[in-house]
């Protein structure tokens, strides 16, 4: 191969197909969106597209907790991309939701790394284990639309490692997506596209990450600089721009060509592989796969409030008010590169007049496209709410309120829906808000009403889906992928999001979701996991294998389950850790594992977690890696992240004790927990406190305790300075030789 044909392997053929060496025998294939269903399209025209099925977008799904759901769904996506002659489809998106605001969290899984990555995993299987490729985006700190081609995301490792990181790895790790998009941003300073840390040391070292790093599209900022750091694929194409740019960096060897190789080889080996795993005349069962978004519909949709079992509704009932524009003209899915054109569509109003008796059924439409309402249409809609029995009130999020592009400006839904639910609540106590968003959302009317469900961007079967919820055909097992907050104030990036002149700080750290809320004790409209169901469930006999455990020891945790209501249902195991006393600052609650489950009425499962080293550990920022210290943790099991009622306690000890390396910066009270540090503390503190009198005073124990206290905080160096010559760089030096090889 010579060295212009493995430059142009490095760069696309056009904007969504990769280049081909006929003389070689290497194809092209062709990579598109996909993160909820298939979006070819041809060029950038968004709204000239193929059709698809239209799943639930990624907000929607997360909430069903339903790992095996994900997979089937990426199967059916395999099938219609095969059918199509797409080899790589362009999700999922797992960034975290750093904040509620981000305009493109209606694309992404969740607030939490573990619910991201194994749900992303899922979805790859199913894709990957049917022919076709996912390309796990974006990779990584892409938490904002706003500037998120230029903005520079500033973040400590230890954040890095616990929060933004984690989905990628697990995702990475279990599934080997065939190809990882990067971000548009900077990270700490250098752009995505051409950061080292990121693509090689991180992804492909780190993780052992076998397919090939492809840019979004249109973030390469220096291509040369790319392919050093491990970027494979340029998208789109740069018409040889930068194809250019990489012969001259060989030729003058700015650029090792050995490098340049590595890549090329990486690429045609998920290349060759696509074409392989390409299957002809493959035909899709639209119906049966609407069949599946109905299914994924149902699922995902989350009970939020139920005031005295008002759903389902009863079958009897004899006059139904169903008041909203989405009723009949639904928020199914986001805007942007995601957009799906659907096989079919269904609207709430049409499935649930199927169910009931249509001639009980009125209707109102309380609002306008954006969202706006005024005299008329509210004085219509409170007409039709006092004659019924029941009100469903659809209301949420217009199109323009969240996009790619775009971030939200606040957590309220357009003035006219509330302004309108208020209305309607004051007429009729049996009102039921029906929410179309794809993020949380604002509620100051949650107390008014008699029942809340969630149902997020649905997909195109989300009327059939909210249909079968309503009349009880399908029991509500969702539970919320990301924390709703009451104010915008509450949340952890209120004064800091999406980010100024050009820099996006992380200051919150680790605390981003509940684990912000738990620590600050900040009460939420609804907390992550949360979700009601018609049935009632029941947690019992937690047990463990042991109470003590080393760190490398596996941990089996059971724990029975039982459907105590009279319906069948689906409950989500959700286990937590909490560290007793922590070292360093941790979350009160960290998720660890989860499982859907399955119960007919009275039936009663016993559910087994495995737990391992990495869930009690910590990122160490000074030694790089994970560290377990020696303590009490507890083990939390329930059904939301605010309510685990049942624990078991067991004490884990550290074998992997990590040596610090100590500089002439440690503070003084690090040394005492150095082996032999009894001896080296006794050096540091003589050369203030004096020992030499056995006789001490209560006034002198005090002054001593005071003095340990300030000493505690203050870097060793300084005891050179302060000693007044008691205290020697040598004495210095030979104390962080003797800590440092300990």
């Amino acid at each position: 191969m010579t060295l212009e044909e493995k430059a142009s392997l490095c760069s696309g053929a056009s904007a969504w197909s990769t280049q081909a060496i006929t003389r070689l025998g290497i194809p092209s294939i062709y990579m598109t969106d996909g993160t909820h269903g298939l979006r070819k399209s041809v060029g950038f025209d968004f709204k000239n597209s193929i059709p698809a099925t239209c799943f639930p977008t990624a907000s929607g799904i997360a909430s069903s907790w339903n790992k095996e759901l994900l997979e089937k769904i990426g199967k059916a996506i395999a099938t219609e991309a095969q059918a199509n002659d797409v080899q790589i489809v362009l999700g999922p998106g797992i960034n975290m939701k750093r904040s509620p605001l981000g305009g493109r969290n209606f694309e992404y899984y969740s607030e939490d790394p573990v619910l991201s990555g194994k749900m992303a995993a899922a979805f790859i299987q199913g894709l990957q284990k049917n022919g076709v490729g996912a390309s796990l985006k974006h990779f990584a700190a892409n938490n904002q639309e706003f500037e998120r081609m230029s903005v520079n995301a500033i973040i400590d490792e230890r954040t890095l490692n616990e929060i933004y990181f984690p989905a990628f790895e697990i995702a990475v790790k279990e599934a080997q997506p065939w190809t990882v998009m990067c971000a548009y941003n900077k990270l700490n300073g250098t752009f995505a596209s051409e950061n080292e840390y990121l693509l090689t040391s991180v992804l492909k070292k780190q993780w052992g990450y076998q397919g090939f790093v492809v840019s979004d599209w249109g973030a390469v900022n220096d291509r040369v600089l790319g392919v050093q750091a491990g970027l494979n694929l340029e998208m789109p194409a740069s018409g040889g721009y930068n194809t250019k740019k990489i012969i001259e960096a060989v030729t003058n060897k700015s650029l090792s060509e050995s490098q340049l190789d590595a890549l090329v080889t990486e690429t045609l080996a998920i290349t060759l592989k696509a074409k392989e795993n390409h299957s002809e005349n493959v035909v899709v069962d639209k119906a049966l796969h609407h069949a599946l978004a109905r299914e994924a519909s149902g699922e995902s949709i989350v009970l939020l409030k139920n005031s005295k079992s008002i759903l389902p509704l009863k079958v009897g009932t004899k006059k139904i008010a169903i008041i909203g524009t989405f009723a009949k003209k639904p928020r199914y899915q986001g805007a942007g590169s995601s957009q799906v054109n659907p096989t079919q569509l269904e609207n709430p109003f049409d499935e649930i007049n199927k169910i009931f008796n249509s001639s009980s059924i009125t209707f109102a439409e309380g609002y306008n496209s954006l969202g706006e309402t005024n005299a008329s249409l509210t004085a219509e809609a409170v007409k039709v709410a006092k004659g019924a029995e029941v009100v469903l009130l659809f209301a949420g999020l217009p199109d323009v309120y969240e996009s790619e592009s775009y971030d939200r400006a606040n957590l309220d839904m357009p003035s006219g829906h509330n302004q309108l639910i208020k209305a309607i609540a004051k007429v009729n106590q049996n009102t039921i808000v029906i929410l179309m968003n794809g993020a949380s959302v604002s509620m100051p009317w949650k107390n008014e009403v008699a029942g809340i469900v969630e149902m997020y961007l649905a997909g195109q079967a989300a009327g059939g889906g909210i249909a079968d919820i309503l009349s009880g055909k399908v029991n509500p097992s969702g539970k919320l992928s990301e924390s709703f907050p009451i104010r915008l104030e509450d949340t952890p990036t209120a004064n800091d999001f999406p980010s100024k002149e050009g820099v996006s700080n992380y200051g919150e750290g680790i605390y981003i979701g509940y684990r912000y809320y738990d620590k600050k004790k900040i009460e939420t409209n609804f907390p992550f996991g949360f979700g009601l169901s018609y049935t009632h469930f029941s947690f019992s006999t937690i047990n463990t294998n042991a109470l003590h455990y080393k760190d490398n020891d596996p941990i089996v945790v059971t724990l029975k389950v039982k459907n105590t209501g009279n319906v069948f249902g689906k409950e989500v195991v959700q286990l937590y850790v909490h560290e007793q006393e922590t070292a360093v600052t941790r979350p009160e609650n960290e998720l660890k594992h989860f499982e859907k489950v399955a119960l007919a009425p009275g039936e009663e499962k016993t559910i087994q977690f495995e737990l391992s080293y990495r869930d009690f550990a910590y990122y160490n920022s000074n030694t790089h890696h994970w560290q377990v210290n020696s303590g009490k943790f507890d083990i939390r099991i329930g059904n939301s992240s605010r309510n685990l009622p049942l624990q078991q306690t067991v004490y884990i000890e550290s074998t992997t004790k990590d040596i610090p390396v100590f500089t002439r910066n440690s503070l003084f009270k690090e040394f005492k927990n150095v082996k032999n540090s009894q001896a080296i503390y006794e050096v540091l503190s003589e050369s203030f406190i004096d020992k030499s009198t056995k006789a001490v005073t209560e006034d002198q124990k005090k002054a001593e305790a005071f003095l340990y206290s300030m000493l505690g905080d203050m870097p060793v160096s300084k005891f050179v300075l302060l000693s007044g010559g008691k205290f020697t760089e040598e004495q210095l030096q030979a104390i962080l030789n003797d800590a440092n090889t300990n």
